[in-house]
């Protein structure tokens, strides 16, 4: 058993960031291809459990992309807890299938969100109470057939506040989105070096949930510190190839919920494996054990060292009224583009629009 203050031996990142750092040598010694026949499957899919049809049309929101992506704060006076299609909008413009393209090969799927390699190793999971239209449950995301899945009846939400040391955000949250990666989609590509991708297209799916989130005028937070273990053994994954990553709480309800059960059984349920065989690379395990937290009580300590201020008050950049950097804007505030935030992610997606202008 290793003690619960690995998290703070950074020489495991610096081992990890040296031995996967790309060079002159390693890019003309790396002997790695890709291996068509064996890529891995862009999707989880759950063979035994019926799926629930979510909304496809869901509404619009109609807010601007660029006031969604400022939105500092939401009046939380009330309760604020999501609908079906109001969370069926979330996860589309997070990790939906917004466009497929043939080609001789077959089909590739094109996500709300960017992604290396565009091979999508985040999965979502919904971790919910009692919703004006869905019952309280851990359920999947599956973007293939715009559904979610069942994998445990009950409130489990007691469980996260328990991993995250009582976090306020998930205790009063009516849902909490927890992403899970999985090693073998980007390492089939990438090798060991898959998990330098994991805060980049994790955050790619993150920075759509929480302006996805504001349009919908949820409180939203995102929590990246929580006791891995409980979190793995509530989604019932294996750690050795999937792990769960980062937690977005949506929405606010004023009821705590209650403890989560004291033993959560295993699920042992069946999918669809990924590919013929895996390749195991133990670097992504070990840079992953180094950087998680063993305890409620490591939890809440390493939170309050990461709420201590990094900069004086002068030293912070002066954010204008819809979140561009003051002084940096070229046109007139009056001039900047209102695109409707759902417009602006169909139309990104993976790739960019670039201004024939110089910054």
């Amino acid at each position: 058993m290793q003690p619960e203050s690995v998290n703070r031996d950074v020489g495991r990142a610096n081992t990890y960031h040296n031995d996967t750092k790309h060079s002159t040598w390693s890019i003309r010694a790396n002997t790695h291809y890709l291996d068509w026949a064996n890529q891995p499957l862009p999707l989880k899919i759950y063979t035994s459990i019926d799926p629930i049809a979510l909304p496809r049309e869901p509404d619009q929101t109609g807010i601007a992309a660029l006031s969604a992506i400022s939105q500092k704060s939401i009046d939380i006076g009330a309760d604020r807890i999501p609908t079906l299609k109001e969370l069926a909008s979330i996860l589309y413009f997070s990790a939906g299938i917004t466009k497929k393209k043939t080609y001789g090969g077959g089909e590739i799927y094109f996500r709300a969100a960017s992604c290396t390699g565009a091979l999508y190793q985040f999965e979502l999971y919904l971790v919910t109470g009692d919703l004006p239209d869905l019952k309280a449950g851990l359920y999947h995301f599956g973007p293939g057939d715009f559904s979610l899945r069942l994998l445990r009846k009950g409130d489990y939400r007691g469980v996260l506040v328990h991993a995250t040391g009582g976090e306020p955000a998930v205790a009063q949250a009516p849902v909490t989105i927890v992403c899970a990666g999985t090693y073998w989609r980007n390492s089939w590509k990438y090798g060991a070096r898959a998990y330098r991708h994991f805060g980049w297209d994790n955050g790619t799916i993150l920075a759509n949930t929480l302006a996805m989130a504001a349009a919908h005028r949820f409180p939203a937070k995102i929590i990246c510190g929580f006791v891995d273990s409980e979190v793995n053994e509530l989604l019932d994954v294996d750690p050795e190839r999937e792990v769960a990553f980062s937690m977005a709480a949506i929405g606010y309800v004023k009821t705590n919920p209650l403890d989560g059960p004291p033993d959560i059984p295993k699920l042992h349920l069946p999918v669809v494996p990924l590919s013929q065989s895996e390749v195991d690379y133990p670097e992504l395990r070990a840079i992953h054990e180094a950087s998680s937290l063993r305890s409620p009580d490591e939890v809440t300590q390493w939170r309050a060292e990461g709420n201590k201020p990094r900069m004086t008050p002068s030293a912070r950049i002066p954010i204008g009224e819809i979140g561009v950097i003051r002084g940096l804007l070229p046109t007139p505030l009056a001039a900047v583009p209102r695109d409707p935030i759902e417009q602006v992610i169909l139309r990104r997606g993976s790739s960019r629009k670039f201004e024939r202008h110089p910054i």
